[in-house]
């Protein structure tokens, strides 16, 4: 399970280091075998480790590619699916059609979610942050699919 928010760095490369409370988990479940792709409603890309991608990705195959919002959907998430592998120094190279998509430059941000890692610009992810922040205020309206979680 991947948990937390970490701030880290992308060199002019395109390299990034994982950072380690990551990077040993993902030597374990996968041999640092993973898949990146975008999120086709927020520009961030996520990064599953390879066994979890590939469930995924069958799921996503299995839809019913006449339907047009499918087929869109299909064709964004697997093309953009790109693997990766984290390197003897624990990093990964993100192609630049990954990078540009989700407007990656320098500074990043690193999103634990559980079976999956979201990566951020650190500038689009303090924007989604304050977003998420004042739309969850103390007199928002919950959906109704949370309102039988206790926390």
């Amino acid at each position: 399970m991947f948990r937390g928010v970490q701030h880290i760095n992308m060199d002019a490369k395109g390299r990034l280091a994982m950072p380690a409370r990551q990077r040993e988990p993902l030597m374990a479940q996968c041999e640092g075998q993973l898949v990146a792709t975008i999120d086709t409603q927020s520009q961030c890309l996520f990064i599953y480790p390879l066994p979890v991608w590939e469930q995924i990705e069958q799921e996503i195959q299995d839809l019913p590619a006449l339907n047009p919002a499918v087929k869109r959907f299909q064709r964004l998430v697997i093309g953009y699916a790109t693997d990766l592998e984290l390197d003897g120094n624990g990093r990964i190279l993100l192609p630049a059609p990954l990078r540009d998509y989700a407007k990656l430059e320098k500074k990043l941000v690193l999103v634990g979610q559980g079976k999956k890692l979201e990566l951020w610009s650190e500038e689009l992810w303090m924007a989604e942050r304050e977003q998420a922040l004042s739309e969850s205020g103390p007199d928002a309206a919950l959906p109704e699919e949370l309102m039988s979680l206790t926390l």
